[in-house]
């Protein structure tokens, strides 16, 4: 992705409200409207999804059966890293490693031969992206799904 895409995937995230600059800059998306709402439930049905996520084809995902191993596993993520670095590794991954092939799923700049019926559509809704990372955070306290940031 061009420097200048991702200044106007930034600028947009920022104009919707759900981002400050300064925070995607260092490699983190803070909650937004969606996070008070997020279901673990939900975020475990998406997760387990071969069909709108896909998330179990490329990880191994704690709590679910099987998983591919083309991404990291995510087994222990929680440990690993807060909400705000989930939220945006998922939400545009490509904004911290653009040679990734793991898809953006909350972000519709930069992409190609897109179907007519999906331009300008993220293949996760802010509802759904919460909701994963609602899941991958279960174990942890109330805080952590809040976005605080480890020390």
């Amino acid at each position: 992705m061009s420097l200048t895409a991702r200044r106007r995937t930034l600028l947009a995230w920022a104009m919707l409200g759900l981002c400050t600059l300064p925070a995607l800059a260092q490699d983190r998306l803070p909650a937004n409207v969606w996070t008070a709402s997020a279901s673990v439930e939900r975020g475990r049905a998406l997760l387990s999804n071969r069909q709108d996520s896909g998330c179990v084809l490329c990880h191994v995902v704690p709590g679910l059966g099987g998983g591919g191993d083309i991404g990291p596993s995510l087994l222990g993520l929680a440990e690993r890293a807060d909400a705000e670095q989930i939220r945006q590794r998922i939400a545009d991954p490509r904004l911290l490693n653009p040679g990734t092939v793991m898809p953006a799923y909350f972000s519709t700049q930069g992409l190609q031969r897109v179907a007519a019926a999906y331009v300008g559509q993220t293949v996760l809704s802010g509802q759904a992206l919460e909701d994963i990372v609602a899941y991958l955070l279960r174990d942890q306290s109330p805080a952590a799904h809040l976005g605080s940031r480890r020390p």
